[in-house]
């Protein structure tokens, strides 16, 4: 490997629901980056947490209908990240032997989603280690993935959110009347999704309250605490945010919409990535400058009252009256090329190439540790 190149390890799969996306993520990164500019290391994780060194070839682990790819124990050698005198460093573990040195790291890439990845426990890891990374961190991350705590931070920074209830496994085994006391006071219909998961996985739209049970088991699969959302009627607008270079202000892209053909359905997992007919992505969205404004403005709000850095999609509900709802934020957003993150930023003049290469920039940038 060429020593001038900043070498980047790719950190994909992982142990949540959505490791065939985290996986689809990694192909688009492999085949997007730049190969002059970045020395590119794999490293798949399986669904029971093995580090391995994984293939360099995108095809691998490319979305296809009727195909999930998945990291396996058989995709190569069992690999650990450490801290060393010459600074982090990967090293291949093979039984019987002594460990040996895969590479020095400069800057780890985690194109991981949902719990054990996104949700800050990879990046404390990453700390440990003394490497920097891509994206939020410890913190933000947490808080970014647990939508009950997301919105306790928005109300407190004054930024508005819809009407909830939080469903805890307590809750629910010793106080279900209690908790459907609360939900029906929440306009019909609600939404029943996992607190800490995303992809849709685990969401349900629940019409009649008499479906509400199936619906929170159905999300317990996913998380043992769970969110009843009420529906909020309008429009959902994203926006995708992207750290400011040498400490200054995030920038927002401009905004889109997701467009949803089917009646009575929601972007679920099937319409995200499976499913190409069932939806589409407006960008830019069809929407007055004002709600733009206001919409972008909430993002870098959003971003910025949950500590985020680097990256994170922000999702919002835009009424009738033109009013402006946050919905959450994505501190590692889907990033495949056909994902609304890039696409967001390709319709605001950068392009995925280029936006991988901005988003290794800011991490090199920043230091780990406290700052």
């Amino acid at each position: 490997m060429n020593d001038a190149k900043v070498r980047v390890a790719l950190l994909f799969g992982g142990r949540s629901g959505e490791h065939a996306i985290s996986a689809a993520t990694a192909a688009g990164v492999l085949k997007a980056i730049d190969r002059d500019k970045y020395d590119v290391i794999p490293v798949g994780i399986t669904r029971s947490g093995q580090w391995v060194v994984a293939s360099d070839d995108p095809a691998v682990w490319e979305l296809r209908s009727g195909r999930l790819p998945e990291v396996t124990a058989g995709s190569g050698s069992e690999v650990v990240l450490s801290s060393s005198a010459d600074g982090p460093q990967l090293q291949v573990l093979e039984a019987g032997s002594v460990p040996e040195v895969l590479a020095q790291v400069d800057v780890v890439f985690p194109v991981l989603h949902g719990p054990f990845g996104e949700d800050g426990t990879v990046q404390g890891l990453l700390e440990l280690a003394d490497v920097r990374y891509v994206g939020s961190g410890v913190l933000a991350s947490a808080v970014g993935m647990d939508k009950h705590y997301m919105k306790l931070v928005f109300a407190s920074h004054g930024l508005p959110v819809g009407p909830y209830v939080v469903v805890t496994p307590r809750d629910w085994s010793q106080r279900r009347e209690d908790v459907l006391t609360k939900v029906k006071e929440l306009r019909l219909p609600v939404f029943v999704k996992p607190a800490r998961a995303g992809s849709s996985l685990g969401v349900t739209r629940v019409d009649d309250l008499a479906d509400l049970d199936r619906a929170v088991e159905d999300a317990q699969v996913h998380d043992p605490k769970v969110l009843v959302e009420e529906g909020l009627e309008g429009r959902e607008i994203e926006c995708a945010v992207l750290g400011g270079r040498g400490g200054t202000a995030p920038r927002a892209s401009v905004v889109g919409e997701i467009v949803v053909d089917a009646d009575g359905q929601f972007y679920d997992f099937e319409a995200k990535y499976i499913e190409d007919d069932t939806a589409r992505l407006d960008i830019p969205a069809d929407v007055p400058p004002a709600v733009s404004d206001r919409v972008r403005d909430l993002a870098v709000q959003a971003f910025e009252a949950v500590g985020a850095e680097g990256i994170a999609r922000v999702d919002t509900f835009v009424a009738p009256d033109g009013q402006v709802v946050l919905n959450e934020i994505n501190t590692m957003p889907g990033f495949t090329p056909i994902s609304m993150y890039p696409k967001l930023w390709e319709a605001s003049g950068l392009a995925y190439p280029d936006l991988i290469d901005e988003l290794i920039q800011l991490a090199l940038e920043r230091p780990t540790g406290l700052r």
